[in-house]
Parts: structure tokens; C-alpha cells; sequence
């Protein structure tokens, strides 16, 4: 099987075996352009480009005849708007997650439907991240693109329209557009008659292990497999996350930790939040939902801190030929729990869930002389884990109950901020063997469910093995209890000195 996990620095191919073990990878980056403060675009041909070589490098370095691939299958970046003409060929670049021009264009959606009625219907929030407030702004300053485009497709699957010529998407992926009714399984009729887009501009919708089409004999050419392969439309990433970690039944949930940072859970119905402060995406698996909060900047705080405070851990690990993370955790774990009384709320690019706040920035507060560079260090951490509790509180507070917690993604990879977690969740954190894999093994999943290599979605319980587990520490944990309303209280505190100081900014 081969999975795509097409993300936002380039595409990484992974194949994988029967019994969901990881042979081989490889990966190929691509550019990312920025117009503008607000906008943020790729190449749609820079994808193909990335299929076709990190395919044909997957293969060689495998060692592996394309005879023996027995299905392709995909993850994707979320929450893009790529317009395509009849034949598939991009009219634009793809408008992608990051993007925010479509600021206007949501406060006119706004006066159409409501925030809480899209909420309702998507399970989403009206944002312009979402891909509607993206078509909305071709409509309005590219109109003879809207005219022309016969679909506005998300990164996947422009991809598997190359490979089989099918229009399709998924339902994990259609759930993060701001157009999609996630419990119909459909379309938005009422969202698309209110802002007058046409559904025919919008690709079919299938479940995530839905076989779409075949490789065609001019994509098998160019990719280096075999015409026929069959190919799985697969799902958004953060679903393909979920079940590459296994979360696929209630009541488990995940942590993605990365350059931002997200707590999904499995759940048999959609969660809404009064406030608002958390989302939901359909799962993989059928009549399963994806409640969902995501911070900004998780380990791009800590990157940050790498980079502002940390030289001497870079030439360090330079020399040693090992990670500067490592040595920061050690240079932290002098420090006891709490970085005696010193709090970092790790707002450095404004935030999303709890807060929902362009305009709150980082800060470090309670310093004093006896604070050295490794109390900075561990505060960087700790503030990081305890906006991500604040997610976490924002399920529990409204009856989800949440056995204990799996950690995937580059930040998964140390165990101090594993114990950290758990001792801030006061949860067990289980770490998979596959971290930084997971979503490509949720892909694979979707592949073999396809062609019938497995039951269902639910066997990612058996593949997903835990390598590693963290009970929470009593003591540690008192004291992140004890400090977790100061960390509350200061960010509320600070609301009106963010609008002061970014607002003209943001």
C-alpha cells in the first residue's frame, strides 16, 4: 500500500505492508508563496511533481515492483480552494489553509447566516481559513475564474483527479470547507443557497475508504505504476491522524504535536461547544465524528525558544549529532515543576482554540532575578501544555470522558514533554510506535479498507501498537492544578493590552 500525505512543506509517500508495518518513505518539498500579509498559495503542479518523484523514489528505494502495489491511497492538507477547469487543469495557484484574505468575505457571509447556524450545520466556526470564504474571494476578485472553474478542489484531490480523471473528495475533507453538513453526509443546500454557489462546483463526496478510480494508462506513465492500481480517496489529515493513532472508538482521544498543535477525540456525535471554542470534523470511520481544538504555536513556541534562547543547546547538539530539543529538555528538567512561579502563555502568532484571539501574543510573566534560562525553557513547555488542557477542559466540562491520551508528530518524540502532559492532563499518555507516521498509516488504513484488506477503519485498534506509556506524577500534578487558573486568569487579564498592542497590526 501506498499512502500520500500531502502537507504544507511537500509530499511524503510511505508504503506499508499488510500487517501495517512502514517499509519505506520518501519525501519531496515544494515552495509556499506569500502575495501578502493575508495570503498564502501554493502550486497545484508542484503536488503532481511531488507524486511522480517521491513515488518513484519510494519504489527504488524499496526495492519493490510497481506489480506489487496493491492500492494508493491519500492524506491531504485541509481547508484549501483550488479552481479547475472541465479537464482538471488549475485556472489559479491553490489558496490554502493558512490563507486569510477572505476577511470581508466572511463578515458578508455573516449577514446571511448565522455563526451559530453554520456552526450547527458544519460543526465549524465561520473562518476565513475555511475554503468557503476562499471561493467566495476568487467570486469577488477573480470573477472570470469563478466563471471558468467547473470545481474548486482541496489539495488530495486534485492528485487523484491526475491519477484517475474522477472527480472526488472525501468526508473528512469536505467537513473542513464551512459548506458541509456533517451529519446529512452532504453538501450544505441551505449554506450554498445562502451565499450563492453553485453545488455543481463542488466535487462528489464519498467515505474515506471509497475506492474513486483507477491509475490511467498517461498517470501511470508519469507516476511509475501500474494502469488499473486502484485508488482510495482517503481523508483530510487530521482525520488519517486519528486513525494512525488509533482513536476509533469513543472515548479515545489524540495529541498532535507539531509546529502547531491539536486534541482530537472519536466520538458517535458531533460536539458543540457553547462558546464556540472547539470545531468538529467527520471521522474515517462511518458514524464517528472528530470534536477538535488547535493551537498555534506548540512547537513553533518551543522552536522559538530554540532560536531566541538556545544557541549554546544548537552547537552543542551540532557537535553531538543529536537533536537541540534534547539537550533543552535536559537543560529544563534542573527546573521543578511550575519553573518556580514563572508563566509563558505561547500566544506568538494569536490563537485559535480556546481563545479564538488574532490579537494575543506571547508572554512571560512572574520574572524575577532567580530565574535562569532553563526556568524560560521549561516555561515555554508547560505553557504550551496548559493552553492544550484548556482544550482538553473545554470536552470534559461538557461530559466527554477521555480515558487517556495518545501523543503523535515531531513533538512526540521526547519523553519529558510526554511525562509533562500527562502530569498537566493528569491523564496516562500512550505513545504509538509510528509518531510521525500516523497519518500516513490512517491513509494506508483507508487504502486497505478499499480494496478490502481489512474489515473496516476499526482495525487501526490491532495495527496501532504503544510503545510507550506515561502515568501521570501525583506530585507534579498538584502543582500544574495548582497554577493551571493563574495561567487562565493571566491570558483573560491581558485581553485588553492584546488589543492595544496588536490590534492596528494583526
Amino acid at each position: 500500500m501506498i499512502a500520500h500525505d500531502l502537507g504544507t512543506t511537500g509530499n511524503k509517500a510511505t508504503l506499508f505492508g499488510p500487517e501495517g508495518e512502514c517499509l519505506a518513505s520518501s519525501f519531496f518539498g515544494y515552495e509556499t508563496f506569500y502575495p501578502d500579509a493575508l495570503s498564502v498559495e501554493q502550486d497545484p503542479e508542484d503536488y503532481w511533481k511531488a507524486v511522480i518523484f517521491s513515488t518513484r523514489a519510494l519504489l527504488e528505494k524499496a526495492r519493490v515492483k510497481k506489480e506489487d502495489i496493491g492500492v494508493v491511497s491519500f492524506s491531504g492538507q485541509m481547508m484549501g480552494a483550488l479552481p479547475v477547469d472541465e479537464r482538471g487543469v488549475p485556472l489559479d495557484r491553490i489558496i490554502i489553509w493558512a490563507d486569510r484574505r477572505g476577511v470581508k468575505e466572511v463578515e458578508w457571509v455573516r449577514e446571511r447566516i448565522a455563526d451559530e447556524e453554520i456552526y450547527r450545520i458544519t460543526g465549524h466556526r465561520l473562518s476565513p481559513n475555511y475554503s468557503l470564504a476562499k471561493i467566495l474571494w476568487f467570486r469577488n476578485h477573480r470573477p472570470e475564474v469563478y466563471r471558468k472553474a467547473r470545481k474548486f478542489l482541496l489539495a488530495k484531490d486534485f492528485v487523484v483527479f491526475r491519477l484517475t480523471g474522477q472527480w472526488a473528495t472525501d468526508f473528512s475533507d469536505a467537513s473542513g470547507t464551512n459548506l458541509f453538513d456533517i451529519t446529512e453526509e452532504r453538501w450544505s443546500a441551505k449554506i450554498l443557497e445562502a451565499v450563492g454557489i453553485e453545488e455543481e462546483k463542488l466535487p462528489p463526496v464519498f467515505p474515506s475508504f471509497a475506492v474513486v478510480g483507477e491509475v490511467t494508462k498517461k498517470a501511470a506513465e508519469e507516476v511509475g505504476l501500474l494502469p488499473g492500481t486502484p485508488v482510495v480517496i482517503g481523508g483530510g489529515d487530521g482525520a488519517c491522524a486519528a486513525c494512525g493513532a488509533g482513536v476509533v472508538e469513543e472515548g479515545q482521544a489524540y495529541n498532535y504535536l507539531g509546529s502547531s498543535s491539536w486534541i482530537a477525540l472519536a466520538s458517535r456525535k458531533p460536539f458543540y461547544d457553547p462558546q464556540m471554542r472547539t470545531f468538529t470534523f467527520h471521522h474515517l470511520a462511518p458514524g464517528l465524528f472528530m470534536p477538535t481544538g488547535t493551537m498555534q504555536a506548540a512547537g513553533g513556541s518551543y522552536q522559538w525558544c530554540r532560536d531566541t534562547l538556545c544557541g549554546e543547546e544548537v552547537k552543542a547538539a551540532e557537535k553531538l549529532g543529536v537533536s537541540p530539543y534534547a539537550l533543552m529538555d535536559l537543560e529544563a528538567g534542573k527546573v521543578p515543576a511550575g519553573s518556580e512561579g514563572l508563566l509563558f502563555l505561547p500566544y506568538l502568532l494569536g490563537e485559535r482554540a480556546p481563545w479564538w484571539n488574532p490579537h494575543a501574543r506571547g508572554v512571560f510573566i512572574g520574572l524575577t532575578p532567580r530565574h535562569t534560562r532553563a526556568h524560560l525553557i521549561r516555561a515555554v513547555l508547560e505553557g504550551v501544555s496548559l493552553n492544550l488542557r484548556i482544550i482538553l477542559d473545554a470536552f470534559r466540562e461538557q461530559g466527554l470522558r477521555i480515558a487517556n491520551m495518545r501523543i503523535i508528530g515531531g513533538g512526540a518524540k521526547g519523553d519529558f514533554w510526554a511525562q509533562m502532559l500527562a502530569d498537566v492532563f493528569g491523564l496516562e499518555v500512550l505513545r504509538p510506535v509510528y509518531r510521525e507516521e500516523a497519518t500516513s498509516l490512517g491513509a494506508a488504513i483507508c487504502g486497505g479498507v478499499g480494496i478490502g484488506l481489512y474489515r473496516g477503519i476499526e482495525v487501526a485498534k490491532e495495527l496501532v501498537r504503544i510503545r510507550d506509556r506515561f502515568a501521570p506524577q501525583e506530585e507534579e500534578k498538584r502543582v500544574y492544578d495548582r497554577v493551571y487558573p493563574a495561567f487562565v486568569r493571566s491570558y483573560l487579564a491581558l485581553c485588553e493590552v492584546f488589543e492595544e498592542l496588536g490590534g492596528g497590526r494583526s
